[in-house]
């Protein structure tokens, strides 16, 4: 068996294993794409008007969001930007829900129960198949890593012998037969977005495993580790003294002075003595890149770490950028659109990949079904 006919054996049968699970992860991942943009417009509650004075500091709004669900622990707070509202995450056992609400008023907009919320059932089957995540992560995690060696080994399979046959990948041959048509189909439009289905798959991966985000990060340092840039500081479990104010608005008020022009802010729970509690500045509403990083003492409020962006190494921002660069956030609506082509891309793929074996399959049959009729 010649290696070129070793590749084809490969990339057929990784890609009758996983064919079913990529299509599923990359459509998912599509309709995910735009979820902020449906989401602005089928949720009214998502925005509010920008006013003048200071929002309200989280203490207030989550005592707000837990009225309005007894026996509920609020933790998660999100202010999503000026015009936007703040989002305050509420959780009893496995039951999830999300309290809206005005920032400067703290009016209460909407709860919203996430277990039934279509953009986090798609959020669902795309990291997990709606399976247990611990089952689930594992399953699309082999998938992807098999698109990914599939794409590689697509590309070699893809890359003409001769002059003769380098006219024909580039471009599809509508005029031809439905076989030929699909054929053309899957070679041409997996050339085109191998690229960028590595980048989508590869970031993905980076989601799942830490190692090889700091990997990631570490190649582009040039060798240089970025593990000490993601050590979480030390918590001393000695110091229970009680500030005045509630740790969660010493921690907002900190953010807003150090990090003044920024949106978004993330403010972490507070319920674990011995972790600390994780806040996010975020430059841009709904973006993820540019972010400085804090974390304070979950007991008296002290502040334990403050990573500015501008203080990262370029492989730490790298990995900083890796969501964005995943659904194509980093360039905008544009890189979205992006995004969303080279999904739905990557999941015809094993559909016209199936077609075309199912199709030479059966051609390998019929002189068998003819010899036997005679």
């Amino acid at each position: 068996m010649t290696f070129r006919k070793a590749i084809g054996k490969l990339h057929l049968w990784l890609g009758l294993a996983s064919g079913l699970i990529v299509l599923i992860v990359s459509l998912s991942g599509a309709v995910f794409v735009f979820q902020d943009e449906v989401r602005d417009l089928t949720q009214p509650w998502r925005k509010v008007a920008a006013e003048a004075r200071p929002m309200l500091p989280p203490s207030a709004l989550q005592a707000t969001a837990m009225r309005a669900k007894p026996g509920f622990a609020a933790s998660w707070t999100t202010y999503n930007g000026p015009d936007r509202s703040t989002a305050v995450y509420l959780s009893k056992g496995e039951e999830v829900y999300y309290a809206f609400l005005n920032p400067y008023s703290g009016q209460l907009l909407k709860v919203q129960n996430l277990r039934s919320d279509f953009f986090t059932i798609v959020q669902y089957l795309h990291m997990y198949l709606l399976l247990p995540p611990a089952i689930g992560k594992w399953v699309v995690d082999i998938a992807v890593i098999t698109f990914v060696v599939m794409l590689i080994s697509g590309i070699v399979l893809w890359w003409p012998r001769n002059k003769a046959a380098r006219k024909q990948r580039f471009s599809v041959k509508w005029d031809a037969s439905p076989k030929r048509r699909t054929y053309d189909l899957h070679n041409v439009l997996g050339f085109y977005a191998s690229a960028l289905a590595l980048v989508l798959a590869l970031t993905g991966l980076c989601i799942s495993y830490e190692w090889l985000m700091e990997g990631v990060g570490t190649l582009a340092n040039g060798g240089r580790s970025i593990a000490a840039e993601n050590a979480e500081p030390k918590v001393d479990t000695l110091l229970t003294a009680r500030p005045a104010r509630p740790v969660v608005d010493l921690a907002y008020a900190r953010m807003r002075q150090q990090s003044p022009r920024a949106e978004m802010l993330l403010i972490g729970p507070t319920a674990n003595a011995a972790t600390p509690v994780w806040c996010t500045a975020y430059a841009k509403s709904l973006h993820y890149y540019h972010r400085d990083e804090y974390r304070f003492h979950p007991r008296t409020g002290q502040l334990l770490l403050a990573q500015l962006h501008e203080g990262k190494s370029n492989g730490k921002k790298l990995a900083d950028m890796n969501y964005d660069l995943h659904t194509g956030l980093i360039l905008g609506l544009g890189g979205k659109v992006i995004a969303f082509v080279v999904s739905l891309t990557a999941a015809s793929l094993p559909v016209t990949g199936f077609l075309v074996w199912r199709g030479r399959h059966n051609r390998k049959k019929q002189p068998r079904v003819a010899l036997a009729t005679a």
